[in-house]
């Protein structure tokens, strides 16, 4: 969507808020030993207390409240019975909607002891996240974005996941552009618009560059022993630097 009015803006910053906090309890509750279904449970928990509901429930019926993905699971991981153990690498995305307006956010966590190169991986992953940003105003094009977020994985020794990507937002999960690459698609010629609501969430790993789908119908998955790493924020495109709706001040 493009912002109209500050309404609009007022309306993505509370749900924005919602799902970041959200995100950030999770992170507070995640340690070795909980299950990923009792994450899930604290985050539908908290999703409630505000009125926001899921938006993978209410747009796709997934079978959870969040997204959460473990190890060589890049996106799209069914909270269950599994386990979160020592090394474990778990990314949480959340989204939800509230008054017709939606929010998404993710980051990854490592559980104590990891192998420096998967730190490593999170911290670029980061900064390919902050790179796209700079990258993304409006009468940039689309494809920038992906160019940043690609050179500064190749820069680091890492793979970019290809047929993963960012997406426009707000009055529904999944918005036009629809899907925003994680690497330069010379031939996309889409251009940003000021105003324009759009995720940025870049997904770096250690080897692969594509996902399959696993038994479950849902959970994508890379090659065994990858791993991936995710970050996203709901941002509204400037002339200058994006507005981040998912963080702690929306600014």
């Amino acid at each position: 969507m493009t912002i109209d009015n500050e309404n609009d803006l007022a309306k993505l910053r509370e749900i924005s808020q919602i799902v970041f906090e959200t995100l950030h309890l999770m992170r507070r509750h995640l340690r070795a030993g909980v299950t990923t279904a009792e994450l899930d449970k604290i985050g539908a928990e908290h999703l409630a207390r505000y009125g926001a509901r899921s938006a993978p429930i209410l747009m796709y019926d997934f079978p959870g409240h969040t997204c959460i993905s473990v190890n060589n699971e890049a996106a799209h991981g069914i909270p269950g019975n599994r386990v979160v153990e020592p090394g474990d690498v778990v990314n949480i995305d959340v989204s939800a909607e509230l008054g017709g307006y939606f929010g998404d956010t993710g980051a990854t966590f490592t559980i104590d002891p990891v192998p420096p190169r998967i730190e490593y991986l999170c911290q670029v992953t980061k900064k390919s996240l902050k790179a796209a940003m700079k990258a993304a105003r409006a009468g940039a094009r689309v494809n920038q974005i992906g160019q940043a977020i690609e050179r500064t994985a190749r820069q680091a020794g890492f793979k970019t996941i290809r047929d993963l990507g960012s997406h426009g937002i707000g009055r529904s999960l999944h918005e036009d552009p629809h899907f925003i690459p994680n690497f330069h698609d010379q031939k996309d010629r889409r251009i940003l618009e000021e105003g324009q609501v759009i995720t940025i969430e870049p997904f770096l790993s250690t080897g692969s560059e594509s996902t399959t789908t696993a038994a479950d119908g849902w959970t994508l998955l890379t090659e065994p022993g990858n791993y991936s790493a995710q970050y996203e924020y709901t941002m509204v495109i400037t002339r200058s630097h994006p507005i981040v709706l998912t963080t702690r001040r929306a600014a």
